[in-house]
C-alpha cells in the first residue's frame, strides 16, 4: 500500500505515486481540452453569442475543478462523487458543442475532434470512478495527512 498518495497504475500513469492532482493523467487531459475549448471559443462567430461561450468554458473548466478537489479531500468515497461530477460537465461540455454546431460556430471537423477527445476523458472519469468505488484502499487518512501547522500553535 502507498500512503501519502494513490499507486499510479489505478490512474492510468505509470511509475511513482500521485500525491498532487496535477500529476494524475486524467487531470491533465482535461487541463488539454479547457486549453482547446478556449482556442475554439475565441472564434470570431462565439463573439456574438457570449452566453454558450461562457457556458462551454464554465463547463470545461469545472471538469479539472471537480477532479482537483475531489482528490484534495482524501477520501475515495468523496473523490468518486467529484469524479461523477467532472463526468457530468463532460457531457455539459459536449451538449454545448451541439448547439455550437447546429449555429456553424464549428466545423464538423472541430466538433468531431473535440467530441471524441470528451469521450475518452469521459470513459477515464468513469473507470477511475469505478476503481474507488470497488476498492476498499483509502488515500489519506487523518493520520498520513500532511499537517501545515506546527502542532505547537493549537495548543
Amino acid at each position: 500500500m502507498v500512503q501519502n498518495g494513490r499507486n499510479s497504475g489505478e490512474t492510468g500513469m505509470r511509475g511513482g505515486t500521485i500525491k498532487r492532482f496535477e500529476d494524475m493523467k486524467v487531470w491533465q487531459q482535461g487541463r488539454e481540452l479547457i486549453r482547446e475549448i478556449y482556442t475554439l471559443t475565441r472564434g470570431a462567430a462565439f463573439r456574438q453569442d457570449h452566453a454558450l461561450r461562457e457556458q462551454i468554458r464554465r463547463a470545461a473548466i469545472s471538469i479539472v475543478l471537480n477532479i482537483a478537489e475531489g482528490f484534495a479531500l482524501g477520501t475515495d468515497k468523496e473523490f468518486r462523487r467529484f469524479l461523477i461530477q467532472a463526468h457530468g460537465s463532460v457531457a455539459e461540455v459536449q451538449s454545448a458543442l451541439y448547439i455550437a454546431l447546429d449555429e456553424q460556430y464549428i466545423s464538423q471537423p472541430d466538433f468531431d475532434a473535440l467530441y471524441l477527445s470528451l469521450e475518452g476523458l469521459s470513459k477515464m472519469i468513469l473507470a477511475f470512478a469505478r476503481y474507488l468505488g470497488n476498492s476498499n484502499y483509502r488515500r489519506l487518512t487523518s493520520d498520513s495527512r500532511p499537517s501545515t501547522l506546527d502542532s505547537k500553535t493549537h495548543r
